[in-house]
C-alpha cells in the first residue's frame, strides 16, 4: 500500500471517530448534533475536493494524521460560518443579477467565497490554499456537487437528529 494510500485510510478512521463522537452527543432539540454533522460532512467534502481538484489544498497545522483531521474540520467551521454569514448577505443584495445571469452568478460568488475561506483560515498559518481565482471557481462547484451527494446520504441522520 502507497504512503498517500495509507494516510487516506489513516484519515478517514479518523473521520469516523469524529462523526461516532457526534452521536453521542445529546441535546435538547438536535440542533447542536445537525450542526456538527454539516460541518464533518462539509470536512469530507473539502477532503474530496483538495483530492479531485489540483489548485485546492490544505495545508494542516502538524504532519500527523489527527492535526490533519482537525484542519479539515476547522477549515469546514470556517468555510460554513463564512457561507452563511457573507454568502447570505451577498446571496440577497445580488438576487437580480442572479436572476439577470440565470445563476450563473452564483459559480463567481462561490469561488469568491472560497477564496475569502482560503484568505481567512491563511491568516491561522494553515488551512485552505486555492492557487488562483478559476482553481476557487472549480474548487466551489466541485464542493457544491459533493456536499449535494453527501448531503443525500446524511440527510435520514441529520433529520432523526432533531427527534431526540
Amino acid at each position: 500500500m502507497s504512503e498517500h494510500a495509507g494516510e487516506a485510510k489513516h484519515a478517514a478512521h479518523e473521520i469516523d471517530e469524529v462523526i461516532r463522537a457526534v452521536w453521542r452527543i445529546r441535546c435538547h432539540s438536535g440542533h447542536m448534533a445537525r450542526f456538527l454533522i454539516k460541518v464533518v460532512v462539509n470536512a469530507v467534502a473539502l477532503w474530496l475536493t483538495t483530492l479531485i481538484v489540483t489548485g485546492v489544498h490544505v495545508e494542516p497545522y502538524a504532519p500527523d494524521t489527527g492535526a490533519i483531521v482537525l484542519t479539515y474540520l476547522l477549515v469546514a467551521l470556517i468555510f460554513g460560518l463564512v457561507n452563511a454569514i457573507v454568502g447570505g448577505f451577498v446571496r440577497i443584495v445580488a438576487f437580480p443579477l442572479y436572476i439577470l445571469t440565470l445563476g450563473l452568478l452564483a459559480l463567481i460568488v462561490n469561488g469568491l467565497l472560497l477564496l475569502l475561506v482560503a484568505w481567512i483560515s491563511g491568516l491561522f498559518g494553515y488551512g485552505l490554499v486555492v492557487d488562483g481565482f478559476w482553481w476557487g471557481v472549480l474548487g466551489a462547484l466541485v464542493l457544491a456537487i459533493i456536499s449535494w451527494l453527501l448531503g443525500l446520504i446524511v440527510r435520514p441522520v441529520t433529520r432523526n437528529a432533531g427527534r431526540n
